[in-house]
């Protein structure tokens, strides 16, 4: 083994600010990087799958969304986690990109709001203890989703409301 690289990082365990469930696609991360600092996720537990947050709904394979929630219990053991940040963005290949909806910007965006609705619904039926926050993320801003408690219907969407980063 050589090094090829010398860094001096903390020794000490650390509580994170949330963990945060995003979608691997380099695009948005800038302004989501950006709303994580603006909402106070300064240490993040950070868990980067294809879809972020469609895989908690309509996984591809059902392990992914066994993985997402032994992930979110690993990082309640070993960094306190408390809260979730959920990301989904536009364009995202995991559904087919936007022209599965047609190139209907607000269909994608209603689509993805319901979403983040039922993958915020499905980590309280498992974790009640987490507190969840949602976004959804396009090419010109990032928007929050207002999480509805239990009550509310799976086929009900959210609208979002934008979050300004300027």
């Amino acid at each position: 083994m050589r090094k090829v690289l010398h860094f001096s990082s903390p020794r000490e365990l650390y509580v994170c600010d949330a963990v945060v469930i995003w979608c691997f696609d380099a695009r948005f991360e800038p302004g989501f990087r950006k709303l994580l600092k603006r909402i106070g996720v300064l240490q993040a537990d950070s868990i980067r799958i294809a879809g972020g947050a469609k895989s908690l709904v309509s996984p591809k394979y059902e392990s992914n969304r066994l993985f997402l929630i032994d992930q979110l219990h690993i990082a309640m053991q070993l960094h306190g986690a408390k809260r979730v940040v959920l990301m989904v963005h536009s364009d995202c290949g995991a559904y087919g990109g936007l022209a599965a909806f047609g190139g209907d910007l607000k269909k994608e965006a209603e689509n993805h709001s319901a979403d983040l609705q039922k993958a915020a619904a499905y980590i309280q039926s498992v974790i009640p203890e987490l507190s969840l926050e949602a976004y959804y993320i396009d090419f010109e801003g990032v928007w929050q989703i207002e999480l509805q408690g239990e009550q509310q219907s799976n086929d009900v969407a959210v609208m979002p409301t934008r979050v300004k980063l300027a």
